[in-house]
């Protein structure tokens, strides 16, 4: 058997994740898709991990539709509430305190995170680095975006841990050969099992303990 990798750094998705938006994004996404019909069944659901510009330029054929969707999340997301879930703090703090780097890697663009760094100002300063949906060229389920969060750390992706919560974000950690951790925060858990290594209730349910099982 394989010697098991040693952890240094831990890659985060954000939202379903740290913070808990993705129950109000599937609302946003499917009064969109009500408004804006795709044609796409559980369209909210099938977007989920996603950047915007891939949301849009797949979904949303005419550049008048796709700044309409556009101008709804701006306004949407400069009004919405970016709160921490139970436990994201205290295991950032834990994993610091472990000299384990921090990465985020979301999907999402600079307007939602300057919007996020509004309510936090002190969330970048959390972490070593930040990639963001803009950063890369192919959205999750790609492993660009992992594969880039462990080069920014600078550390070998096989000594990362991802956490994630959508089917796309864990296909891509899985993808990208870290181990990956899958919270049912937005999937029920029988449904992200085959995707990742380990399958917890929500990040209140991880420790630093937990990483040296998987």
């Amino acid at each position: 058997m394989a010697q098991k990798e040693t952890m240094k750094g831990v890659l985060f998705d954000l939202d379903g994740v740290l913070i808990d938006t993705e129950g109000i994004y599937t609302k946003f996404w499917e009064a969109v898709d009500e408004r804006f019909p795709t044609g796409v069944e559980g369209f909210a659901q099938v977007i989920k991990g996603s950047n915007l510009h891939n949301i849009l330029h797949t979904y949303f054929p005419t550049e008048v539709l796709r700044k309409q969707v556009n101008d709804m999340l701006n306004e949407f997301q400069s009004e919405m509430r970016y709160d921490y879930f139970p436990g994201a703090i205290e295991l950032l703090d834990e994993l610091k305190s472990n000299n384990i780097a921090c990465c985020i890697v979301t999907s999402s663009d600079r307007s939602k995170m300057a919007a996020l760094y509004a309510q936090h100002p002190d969330f970048a300063s959390l972490f070593a680095a930040i990639v963001t949906g803009e950063m890369v060229s192919q959205p999750k389920p790609s492993p660009e975006c992992f594969l880039l969060g462990a080069e920014r750390l600078g550390i070998d992706i096989k000594n990362c841990v991802v956490i994630e919560d959508s089917i796309n974000g864990l296909k891509a950690g899985m993808a990208s050969g870290a181990r990956v951790i899958g919270l049912a925060t937005t999937c029920p858990s029988e449904a992200i099992t085959p995707h990742c290594h380990l399958v917890l209730d929500n990040i209140s349910s991880l420790s630093i303990k937990t990483f040296l099982t998987i």
